[in-house]
């Protein structure tokens, strides 16, 4: 049986964690698995590197937010771009770890060899900060694996057709494991963090959330798109397509978690699966835009330039040639949106106000039941008006339902959803 596991920052964050995850490693060889180890880099370590390519450039300390799997700003000084040497410098958090996790295995009577992105052939496009992964090359793992070896990779690195080194973005290290298990055809890809698995909603949220045995691809694909912490958005596609089996569970003890797979038919009789609540947005609206062809599209191509990722879009109905443009970006991204848009020449011109909201989170209801049964979104809309929660925008797909309300709500609202779709019962 092969075995591909992923540990994250807070489970490596400390040598005592890391000899933990070693003895956890020797005692899944010990069952009779062959193992794949991906790292990712000790907790605070990819910050702290950020900041001294931060301090080095002389940028300012809000550049070093990150947002969608892109680092912002604190490769750019001037007109120089520095996105090659950002990934050589943040790459080496997990070369750290991968062989810091190798020497314990070793020094714990087992055996182990620690490999980064190049060397297991682990082949990206040229998206040095946010590459997507291409192909993975089987000989170093099969070598390793055949002479009894636990094989510790550093997550979240690759290289591209050049021979540079990339780094995946935010959430690399998941992708990395899950890609890793599809290329090698495992049995199974664990992802051990800090969490038990997938709750039906953020427990520090909703203190009676209920942890899942078992999800399907899709549900959990939304759920990590609207806001879900446990698994980045990219793992999940990439398990979706290649139908690894992902278990999601904890580092810190031997519990059960929660299995990601294929959609079974008994999914669909529960009727919501997940609330999820998600902080990081904001509001943007354009009143009185030009309501002729183009002006739309010029919108959100300025956003697009910028890698602004628009979530919820709602434009109103036309009145005297004008119309209201509405939609969400990430909240850290607000003030830069802002700045893109009063550039262009129908907002310059003063005819046109933009109106930006901080205040606003959006929360979402996930289930695959939403397919086959009627009046998910009604009954949603009933229970945000029992508590007096105004709903400001709304967004729906075949298995989610999302809305915009205050943040000083957000909490309220996922809490009165989480027990209107009993999701505390078994």
């Amino acid at each position: 049986m092969l075995v591909v596991q992923k540990y994250g920052g807070t489970s490596v964050g400390s040598l005592p964690r890391i000899r933990a995850v070693a003895e956890r490693c020797l005692a899944r060889q010990r069952q009779g698995c062959r193992l794949i180890v991906v790292v990712s880099a000790m907790a605070g370590e990819t910050d702290r590197l950020i900041t001294l390519a931060n301090d080095l450039l002389c940028v300012g300390a809000k550049s070093t937010s990150r947002m969608n799997g892109r680092w912002v700003e604190p490769m750019k000084v001037g007109d120089r771009c520095h996105e090659r040497e950002l990934s050589q410098l943040v790459s080496t958090g997990e070369k750290m770890s991968a062989a810091l996790l190798s020497m314990a295995i070793q020094d714990l009577g087992g055996a182990a060899m620690s490999f980064v992105g190049h060397q297991l052939g682990l082949q990206t496009d040229r998206r040095f900060t946010d590459a997507h992964i291409m192909a993975i090359e089987e000989g170093r793992f099969t070598a390793a694996l055949e002479a009894n070896k636990i094989v510790v990779c550093a997550g979240f690195q690759g290289v591209d057709p050049e021979g540079n080194i990339t780094t995946l973005g935010r959430g690399g290290t998941d992708t990395s494991a899950v890609a890793v298990a599809a290329a090698l055809h495992a049995d199974a890809c664990e992802i051990l963090t800090d969490v038990d698995g997938v709750y039906t909603s953020d427990p520090r949220v909703v203190p009676n959330a209920r942890k899942l045995d078992r999800i399907s691809y899709e549900a959990m694909l939304e759920l990590a798109g609207v806001g879900a912490k446990v698994l980045h958005i990219r793992s999940v596609a990439f398990a979706m397509k290649y139908r690894v089996p992902l278990h999601v569970r904890s580092s810190l003890n031997r519990n059960e978690g929660t299995w990601i797979v294929p959609e079974e038919k008994n999914m669909e009789s529960v009727l919501v699966t997940g609330v999820a609540l998600d902080r990081n947005e904001a509001k943007v609206t354009l009143a009185d835009c030009p309501d002729q062809p183009g002006t739309i599209a010029a919108i959100f191509a300025k956003l697009a330039e910028a890698d602004v990722l628009v979530d919820m879009i709602i434009q109103n109905a036309s009145r005297q040639g004008t119309t209201d443009v509405t939609f969400t970006v990430p909240k850290t991204l607000l003030d830069r949106s802002v700045e893109l848009l009063a550039n262009l020449p129908f907002v310059s011109g003063g005819a046109l106000q933009i109106h930006a909201d901080p205040n606003i989170c959006k929360i979402s209801i996930v289930g695959v039941g939403m397919r086959t049964h009627a009046g998910v979104a009604s009954r949603a809309f009933s229970v945000l008006a029992e508590e007096n929660v105004n709903v400001e925008m709304v967004s729906t797909s075949e298995i989610k339902v999302s809305v915009v309300v205050q943040e000083r709500y957000g909490e309220l609202a996922t809490r009165a959803l989480h027990d209107a779709f009993g999701l505390a019962e078994s």
